[in-house]
């Protein structure tokens, strides 16, 4: 019988990059087409083409900026969880809220990275997410846990999102059938129990904090 050489053949990741700003893209897929292991299976340029995509392809890693056309990250990693379960999500993205974080790992995403990241963590982070593992930023994770639960009433939360989105208190009342001042009583206690100085900064903790 023939020994066995040593020699085995070097098994594949294969990946697919969402990623809606080209030069970006393509520069994630020069750094890892380049790796030794890893091959770039799909490229999508919009969010409603990555499931498509993954499907025809079978990568066992998608890595996914937020922010895409069409259809967002977090959506798209929810999507793939649940109809190609065998595509685990790497999230890559500017967007460096806790809410974001808690929004991707509700949507099995096993991933989290910001674009500040370097490309070896970048490639690292594939290789532990293919693996089985989850790798999320850990400065975003320790926020996203010691923030907790949001402190705002339902009540509270969909007034303080009317008001992110720049409506004022009478339009408000009118979109929930409310009074004036039952809306700027509700905008007054919200700001409170965000501990914020101002309207305005209310809306950016409770946006920060993934809360409205």
């Amino acid at each position: 019988m023939p020994k066995d050489s040593g020699c085995h053949p070097l098994i594949m990741l294969k990946v697919l990059i969402a990623e809606d700003m080209t030069v970006v893209r393509e520069g994630l897929v020069s750094v890892l087409t380049r790796e030794p292991g890893i091959e770039v299976v799909a490229q999508a340029a919009r969010g409603d083409e990555v499931l498509a995509a993954a499907l025809a392809a079978r990568p066992d890693v998608a890595v996914l900026d937020v922010a895409l056309p069409g259809q967002d990250g977090i959506t798209t990693a929810r999507q793939l969880a649940e109809r190609l379960p065998s595509c685990r999500a790497l999230i890559l993205t500017v967007l460096d809220r806790p809410g974001h974080l808690r929004a991707a790992r509700e949507a099995g995403a096993a991933g989290y990275l910001l674009k500040s990241a370097s490309a070896g963590q970048v490639l690292a982070a594939i290789r532990v997410v293919a693996a089985g593992g989850t790798v999320y930023d850990s400065g975003l994770l320790a926020e996203e846990r010691n923030a907790g639960a949001s402190p705002l009433t339902p009540r509270e939360t969909d007034i303080l999102r009317l008001a992110a989105q720049g409506m004022g208190a009478t339009e408000t009342a009118a979109e929930l059938f409310l009074s004036v001042r039952t809306v700027r009583n509700h905008l007054s206690l919200a700001t409170g129990k965000l501990h914020a100085r101002t309207l305005v900064d209310a809306v950016r903790i409770g946006e920060r904090h993934g809360w409205i």
